[in-house]
């Protein structure tokens, strides 16, 4: 008896029947937890729905149909947020039926507030009576200084509690995520059965970040180095290649994908192995483009959100750098200054700031460093309007609608050679320079000295051929063209 229960094929037969029978009881639990919450969701549907409609007015022949931008941040004042209001407005205009329903963790912004504000950044107008916002409590757990480990499996798993509780207020007809949280299209894909659109503006994850860990592992391992830094590169490189796979999974529940970028598009039709349209981000070019490009100032101005993808630290260092090489610019008749101009989201933000600010002592450049934060639109279009260099230097962006800007408002930009910017932005048109690419803080000083010592005539040159480039590829005329036809199949 003892010889037959030890046998190979017995225990090897024994093995399978467990690993079977553990998982059938795990898809029988999984698909049971999946029963009941959508039967609490659809016990709800039509209450929460007419609770929605009830905010707006609208005929008794109209059938709105509910679109659900999933935009926890939708009061952040940047880039991804012109996208929404954009899209919103677009929408609004040739879908008068469709009713947008806004998920946003700003509980501390009315809606009022919140479409002021709008106005006053981007200049945007939205119909209050063809929008609504729902309010989500649990923003907290998709907070990135909430998983010091682990941040993008953390963010990832807290946007599941936040997706279901955007569902859990009011169940759309088309679920649109504007901001990236993929992890939540099987979860509303299981839970409502409704069509998900997607506009993502860079991957969560990238073969570039994987490349990046494996390129540091190989070189350890070569060097026949095994310290505690290899084991741990080795382990980021398992995490990020099973997170890929995950998000990758996940990706592929969505019915409809855009992208903003060639490069955003490569890494997503790898991971997602879908196909995604391009729809380049919109930028207001038509109001920067008529701004004066004669009679600029020795300004540089940067324009972005202080996040740590940013860099800002690289453009301090690079501006460093500039003044160190050349201290005429210091005071006097050459006199520089780099304005950084951006919103603060957080406390996180202001934290950055402070840094920031700190950091701007201790290189010596305090008195070059002006701070705009949270500057209302007249005040920005002020700031481009004086300016001579727009400069960028966060790696891998994803698009870059702070280098159109510059282009458009006239400025010569001088942006990080990588991503976006290299690939669909800072490239020749017309067979002329439009602006210049670096990658390092002596490529970066070097280019802005060049740039803001143009003289008159090759400067007029370069922003008017660099107008001319992001005005024919980046309107928001061309945006609306391209979200409204990726979506109007699913609007009517």
């Amino acid at each position: 008896m003892a010889d037959l229960l030890f046998n190979p094929i017995t225990l090897t037969f024994l093995l399978v029947l467990f690993i079977s029978a553990t998982f059938t009881f795990t898809t029988i639990i999984l698909w049971l937890v999946i029963a009941y919450f959508k039967s609490n969701l659809r016990a709800t549907y039509f209450e929460h729905r007419d609770r929605i409609l009830s905010t707006i007015e609208y005929t008794e022949n109209e059938v709105p149909v509910l679109l659900g931008f999933f935009h926890p941040y939708c009061n952040a004042g940047g880039g991804g947020e012109r996208v929404l209001w954009t899209a919103i407005r677009d929408i609004q205009r040739f879908f008068p039926y469709v009713v947008s329903v806004v998920y946003t963790g700003d509980t501390d912004a009315r809606k009022e507030q919140i479409l002021a504000k709008i106005k006053s950044n981007f200049d945007i107008s939205i119909n209050p009576n063809r929008i609504v916002f729902v309010y989500l409590q649990k923003r907290y757990l998709v907070e990135d200084n909430r998983y010091p480990r682990l941040t993008l499996l953390g963010q990832s798993i807290g946007s599941l509690f936040l997706g279901y509780e955007a569902l859990n207020n009011v169940i759309p007809d088309v679920y649109f995520d504007t901001m990236g949280y993929a992890f939540t299209y099987p979860l509303v894909y299981l839970l409502t059965g409704i069509k998900i659109a997607a506009y993502v503006h860079y991957p969560t994850i990238s073969s570039d970040m994987l490349q990046k860990v494996q390129d540091q592992t190989s070189v350890l391992l070569k060097r026949g180095v095994y310290t505690k830094s290899t084991i741990w590169n080795m382990g980021k490189q398992v995490y990020y290649r099973s997170f890929a796979k995950i998000y990758g999974y996940c990706g592929n529940f969505a019915d409809i994908v855009m992208v903003n970028s060639t490069w955003t598009k490569g890494h997503i039709e790898s991971l997602w192995r879908r196909d995604a349209d391009i729809v380049y981000p919109p930028c207001d070019t038509e109001r920067f483009s008529e701004l004066a490009i004669t009679e600029r100032e020795r300004f540089i101005a940067s324009l972005a959100q202080f996040r740590p993808e940013k860099d800002h630290m690289l453009q301090l260092q690079s501006f460093a750098k500039l003044l160190e090489n050349n201290p005429d610019f210091r005071e006097g008749e050459k006199k520089t200054c780099l304005v950084l101009i951006g919103s603060s989201r957080n406390e996180g933000d202001e934290n950055r700031i402070q840094s920031l600010r700190l950091a701007a002592k201790e290189l010596d450049i305090e008195d070059n460093v002006i701070f705009e934060i949270n500057a209302p639109f007249p005040k920005l279009l002020e700031w481009v309007s004086r300016a001579k260099v727009g400069l960028h230097t966060m790696w891998n962006e994803h698009f870059g609608i702070g280098v159109v800007e510059y282009m458009a408002a006239g400025m010569i930009p001088v942006a990080h050679k990588s991503g976006g910017p290299l690939m669909d932005i800072v490239t020749e048109y017309n067979n002329q320079p439009t602006g210049f690419l670096a990658d390092n803080v002596d490529e970066f000083a070097a280019h802005m000295k060049t740039a803001i010592d143009l003289s008159p005539e090759e400067y007029v040159a370069i922003a008017t051929n660099a107008r001319a480039s992001v005005c024919d590829k980046f309107s928001e005329l061309v945006f609306g063209d391209g979200i409204l036809r990726s979506l109007r199949r699913s609007l009517t």
